[in-house]
């Protein structure tokens, strides 16, 4: 009797779950089963891809071996409406604008910035004067550097918050 009761529960459970809208409160973003596939919880959805914004601090490495764990990479942007849908992300759960690790990197060649997804790394972000490889060490992209809220590479064994990005 035991078992029945709860293959009933497990049924209307999954019923239920197939009925329910889908919403994600931080974004107002709002989707449904006709968009395609939806994000994992606490993935925010935009356009084809999901993001997740990591508070913890790492190094660079650390955070796109952490992103992998997710079935991600750190966040490749691809345009300033992408860009401000990320920040705006960042500040609904974080009150603020904090430097985050995204996936830009030009350690391969110091002339050539790359995504680590392996998407294409045709739009940009820098701030003024930027990338300038200070100390000549400087392979890794953050986001929201300066009063403009702009990218800076920087150091990749500096600690930062970072943002995942991955497909449905």
């Amino acid at each position: 009797m035991l078992t029945v009761s709860l293959l009933v529960c497990a049924m209307m459970a999954l019923a239920t779950a197939g009925d329910a809208d889908v919403t994600s409160s931080k974004t107002n973003d709002t989707f449904s089963y006709a968009d395609g596939p939806s994000c994992p919880a606490s993935w925010n959805k935009h356009n084809d891809r999901c993001f997740l914004y990591v508070p913890r601090t790492l190094d660079w490495a650390d955070a796109e071996k952490n992103c992998q764990s997710l079935k991600g990479n750190l966040a490749s942007v691809h345009s300033v409406e992408e860009y401000q849908f990320i920040q705006r992300m960042i500040t609904q759960q974080t009150q603020g604008n904090p430097m985050a690790w995204v996936g830009g990197t030009n350690c391969q060649k110091k002339t050539l910035w790359f995504w680590s997804d392996g998407r294409p790394f045709s739009f940009t972000f820098w701030c003024a004067g930027e990338p300038n490889n200070q100390g000549g060490n400087q392979g890794c992209l953050r986001m929201n550097y300066g009063e403009h809220n702009c990218w800076d590479d920087i150091q990749c064994s500096d600690q930062l918050a970072s943002v995942c990005a991955k497909n449905p």
